[in-house]
């Protein structure tokens, strides 16, 4: 299961998403549609499959049997990458193209964190010679190479490199707050400041040292903690001396927390021509061939993302909107971004809104800052949101 150099690669999926509101609902966070032609979770799959990696161990928690059927239907279907289920693998293994009848029985307690996580599925994490553990997460939305943080992790012989950007000052108190000295290394970390002091935030995908790691989270183990690894594992490094670096990340980023983090990214994607700003343009991660029988509010839109959808400036009935090739609209569409499947009636109006896979917006209707769930359900979304 060790990668080439000895980097494990993890990915967190325990998202129940209950701060998305009725978009989370009934829904796997990780399985989120995004962008016309995504899900939340195929972004760092895709990343770390781009980066060279031929398997990833996921750590998920929250009905965590939907989700390793669904990623083992969509992803373990190509020779040269796959996601590792840990104590569950062999099961999914057996079952080849299919899904294991039975899984093994749940013999630990479920996990109350990320830092929780790793430690819990530890021999998945730090067996087979680990040398390095790169963490990922399942609900952020970025393309990135993560060839060159590993690398110049391994050069610098830092027990941790985390990924850090540079962010509007107003958001700052969402993440993880970093500053560094003059040589690179981590000076300051603050999860969600109250009263934030510069603009640099923690992008929470990072590469450790694995036997720092392990040796820290043993030792928090047992203790009163709060089992995260922004909460508890980097401020431990950080007060034992630790050499903390840090990888500044350039391109586009976008943590999906809330609803109105997901409208407000989709309401940028729909602002400006496709390109390295968009997540989902041509270069994006384009996955395995969508597997038949999936339901439609859980299809991996990863098959060729060029063409099934594209950014109109200005069309009949769109407006600087990105839109599916089988888009049926009778109606005006706005600043927003649809979903294959979408129909939009006689007269109806869709301004700077989401409408998710298959959603009909019925004739006349007037939608404005919305989400329109599968279902033809409309979720508004507070005018604060808007950039």
């Amino acid at each position: 299961m060790a990668e080439a150099g000895a980097v494990r690669a993890v990915l967190l999926a325990g998202g129940e998403g209950r701060r998305m509101g009725p978009l989370g609902t009934g829904r796997l966070k990780p399985l989120v549609p995004y962008g016309g032609a995504c899900r939340l979770i195929d972004f760092s799959l895709a990343n770390a499959r781009a980066s060279g990696f031929a398997e990833v161990l996921l750590l998920p928690q929250y009905e965590e049997r939907l989700l390793m059927d669904d990623l083992h239907r969509v992803w373990n279907t190509a020779a040269d990458f796959r996601v590792h289920f840990g104590p569950y693998d062999r099961a999914y293994r057996e079952a080849g193209t299919g899904l294991p009848r039975e899984l093994p029985e749940r013999t630990w307690a479920p996990e109350r964190g990320t830092a929780d996580a790793l430690i819990r599925k530890s021999a998945y994490v730090f067996g087979d010679g680990a040398e390095h553990v790169l963490v990922l997460h399942a609900d952020h939305v970025y393309r990135f190479d993560y060839g060159p943080l590993i690398e110049e992790h391994r050069a610098s012989g830092a027990a941790l490199t985390l990924a850090y950007q540079r962010i509007a000052p107003r958001w700052v108190h969402l993440f993880g707050e970093v500053a560094f000295d003059a040589a690179g290394r981590l000076t300051a970390f603050v999860e969600k400041p109250e009263h934030p002091v510069g603009d640099l935030v923690f992008a929470a995908f990072c590469v450790f040292d694995a036997r720092v790691l392990r040796r820290v989270l043993e030792r928090l183990d047992g203790t009163d903690w709060q089992h995260d690894i922004s909460r508890d594992v980097i401020p431990a490094l950080l007060a034992a001396g630790e050499h903390i670096r840090g990888h500044e990340v350039t391109g586009h980023w976008e943590d999906i927390g809330t609803v109105e983090r997901y409208h407000r990214a989709h309401l940028a994607l729909a602002s400006a021509e496709p390109g390295p700003s968009d997540p989902c343009g041509p270069s994006a991660p384009s996955g395995p061939p969508h597997a038949p029988g999936l339901p439609v509010e859980r299809m991996p839109w990863t098959v060729a993302p060029e063409v099934a959808r594209r950014r109109v400036a200005h069309a009949p009935g769109v407006r600087s909107s990105v839109v599916p090739a089988d888009l049926v609209n009778d109606g005006l569409v706005e600043d927003s971004v649809l979903f294959p499947g979408v129909r939009i009636g006689a007269g109806a109006r869709v301004r700077r809104s989401v409408v998710l896979p298959g959603a009909a917006v019925p004739p006349g209707a007037d939608i404005a800052s919305a989400v329109v769930l599968e279902d033809g359900t409309v979720q508004r979304v507070p005018d604060g949101a808007r950039p």
